[in-house]
């Protein structure tokens, strides 16, 4: 029973959206599949535990509470609070967008990159990348960096699903983005070209294998005509991500 509820409450919580990140209970019904009823029922259940709160014009939003669980989870505690400074320290040296990401993957057919850690400025080209935001791996800088990192049997996996167009430049072709992974392998970096975002260009490396930690890559988001000095960037991108990695593996020797 207790299962159930459970799930029932993780579906109203999944439709939560950047563009509707408030919704009515007919809205949470409608795009959950949950019955009114018991959609009205968990409503009252989540808002007693602070999993969601009132909004105007009889609206719900996800709940202060559920973020203040959220911040205790090594993704933040550890991962993204001893990362702050070397995306700080990368940000300064090229002005850029700085992500910080995981893997996710409940299965490879599955696996998404998952934003733990974003620094932005205001000369910095737009994105649409947001910390907690959820994004394709193969059309992301930090997406193919997390790609490098897996093995055959796992991309023979994720590669048996279909690969979608985010723009028209997007590689969707199996064989071409396995040649974009063993380039990304050979150079200790991974590269994108309008793949997510039209004019935008990414240059993304691999954090080492972490204990408790999914696995992570750091990396940044440019305008296309200010970022084709990859010597510059890349060199800068490889050495945050070796920098993070020694300092989440040693934290007492920072």
């Amino acid at each position: 029973m207790a299962d159930g509820v459970l799930r029932r409450a993780m579906s109203l919580l999944r439709v939560f959206t950047d563009d509707e990140p408030q919704l009515t209970a007919s809205q949470l019904s409608e795009r959950s599949g949950l019955a009114l009823s018991s959609v009205h029922r968990l409503i009252v259940m989540m808002l007693e535990e602070g999993m969601l709160s009132r909004a105007p014009a009889h609206r719900y939003a996800v709940g202060a509470r559920l973020w203040e669980i959220g911040e205790l989870s090594p993704l933040a505690a550890t991962l993204r609070e001893t990362a702050l400074p070397h995306m700080v320290r990368l940000y300064e040296a090229t002005g850029e967008n700085v992500h910080l990401a995981v893997l996710d993957d409940p299965t490879p057919a599955e696996a998404s990159a998952v934003f733990v850690g974003r620094i932005t400025g205001r000369a910095s080209v737009p994105t649409i990348s947001r910390s907690g935001g959820r994004h394709p791996l193969h059309a992301t800088g930090v997406g193919k960096a997390l790609l490098a990192t897996r093995d055959e049997g796992w991309l023979e996996e994720y590669l048996s699903a279909p690969l979608l167009l985010e723009t028209r430049l997007s590689i969707t072709d199996p064989a071409r983005l396995r040649a974009e992974i063993e380039r990304a392998r050979t150079r200790g970096y991974a590269t994108t070209r309008e793949e997510m975002t039209l004019g935008n260009f990414s240059v993304a490396a691999a954090l080492g294998a972490l204990v408790g930690l999914p696995p992570a890559a750091i990396g940044i988001v440019a305008h296309l005509g200010e970022a084709l000095d990859e010597r510059r960037l890349a060199p800068l991108v490889m050495q945050a991500a070796k920098d993070l990695t020694r300092a989440v593996r040693h934290p007492d020797s920072q």
